[in-house]
């Protein structure tokens, strides 16, 4: 009788363990969610880039809030400034774009995208310094390098000179981390897209 009791109470703190575990991982999953899933996914993989962390950088951007709007200007889910979002329209070939479009979580996470990818391209794969230009744009980043100021290693993060670059680059990579553990059914892929074919490879400033 005593061993049944205790094996039934063994049992009873296994099982709110586990009810806990749960709640704990998809209370997780409120905190960093998935929206537009579809969207984000079919995008990402056009360019060879990891949902997840096309998610991580939405999520530290706007919160998946599809209206945000920063104090400088830039718009939507992954926070493109018009004007980066009508240079990155026009190398794609795309027809004429009005900021109001940069609200459609489709055209924003596709223009999004694309130009998270151009970075990588530029910066040859280097996550941390593609991160860092999102942030702060491309001649912000070179001048960097070209001053010894930071190589773009992940080890010296503390060296990019912009607090909140260092903090951006900082989140959007433990979010990723984050984002792997809650949505194993993605499995484990390198943040780095491959390079894309007729990106050219001089790396320019938009608008230039």
């Amino acid at each position: 009788m005593t061993n049944a009791l205790g094996r039934g109470v063994i049992l009873l703190g296994i099982g709110v363990l586990l009810l806990a575990m749960l709640a704990l991982f998809f209370g997780a999953r409120q905190v960093y969610p998935l929206r537009h899933r579809e969207i984000i996914v079919s995008e990402a993989e056009a360019y060879d880039l990891d949902p997840l962390f096309v998610a991580a950088i939405i999520r530290e951007e706007s919160r998946f809030r599809t209206h945000a709007v920063s104090s400088q200007g830039a718009i939507g889910l992954m926070q493109l400034l018009p004007s980066t979002a009508k240079w990155v329209a026009d190398s794609r070939g795309d027809d004429p774009l009005l900021d109001d479009q940069l609200l459609d979580p489709a055209v924003n996470v596709r223009l999004g995208c694309w130009y998270f990818a151009y970075l990588l391209d530029a910066f040859d794969g280097e996550t941390a310094l593609a991160l860092a230009a999102y942030n702060s744009g491309i001649g912000r980043v070179k001048s960097w390098i070209q001053a010894g100021i930071w190589e773009g290693r992940l080890a010296d993060l503390d060296a990019i000179p912009t607090q909140e670059t260092r903090e951006f680059v900082a989140r959007v990579l433990n979010s990723y981390h984050v984002y792997q553990w809650l949505y194993p059914e993605f499995g484990q892929r390198r943040p780095d897209p491959v390079m894309i074919e007729g990106i050219n490879r001089e790396v320019r400033e938009p608008g230039e």
